[in-house]
Order: structure tokens, then sequence, then C-alpha cells
């Protein structure tokens, strides 16, 4: 039995999710530049523009039931990727404007966000 074109619309929430994300990153890489952890190989600007790009594609990657698998991997490789610019942010929080409790709390928001990316992309409608 072929899988519906037609996503969920818990898929299309996350795709919109992601894609607004990773066109964010484009738009206001300052922001994004920012919070990359110091010590990186390549620029934070380079980080900020891959990461962007990633989500972009991931988001879009999961509207299509033949791209739905691949999006899942490629989102969760970037959501562990990105994950020591939230622990950055968290432990500095000033540097960033955002009040401490907020960076702590976007924490636990990762294993989420993870959670329901793998149940997005098991490549079902």
């Amino acid at each position: 039995m072929t899988e519906p074109f037609r996503p969920t619309p818990g898929i299309l929430a996350l795709a919109a999710l992601f894609a607004a994300a990773g066109i964010t990153h484009f738009a206001l890489p300052q922001f994004f530049d920012r919070i990359v952890p110091p010590g990186l190989p390549l620029s934070a600007r380079t980080a900020t523009l891959i990461s962007g790009a990633a989500e972009l594609a991931g988001g879009l990657g999961l509207l299509h039931p033949a791209t739905r698998p691949a999006a899942r991997w490629g989102l969760l490789a970037l959501l562990l990727g990105v994950f020591p610019a939230n622990i950055y942010m968290a432990q500095e929080p000033q540097k960033f404007g955002v009040p401490a409790w907020a960076a702590w709390a976007r924490l636990p928001l990762q294993p989420l966000l993870m959670w329901l990316v793998w149940h997005a992309g098991r490549g079902r409608g």
C-alpha cells in the first residue's frame, strides 16, 4: 500500500518550524553567529549557514513520504550537533539577552524535538 502524499497536521507543523528556523538563520544570521560555541574548526557564520540550510532542507524533506526518512536522520543529526550551542547559551545567557530560566528551560525541548522528528520521519503520512 502506498503512503498518502498529504502530510499530517503534526508533520506540517514540524516542517514549518524547521523551515522557518532555517530561513531565520539566513535572515538574521548575527544572532545565530553569537551562540556558536567558541572552538569550532569553522567560522561562526559558516556554522550558522550550514545549520540553517540543514534545518530548511530537513523541514522541506518531512513534507514528502519519499524524503521523510532521510529528513528524519538529517534533522536528528542536526539537533545533536547544535545542542552544544544551546548549552553555551544556557551557561552564559547574559551574553545573548535572554533570561537564564528561559535558556535553561529550552534544553529539555531538544529531546522533545528529537522525539517528534523520530516519529514524523518514520515515512508515514
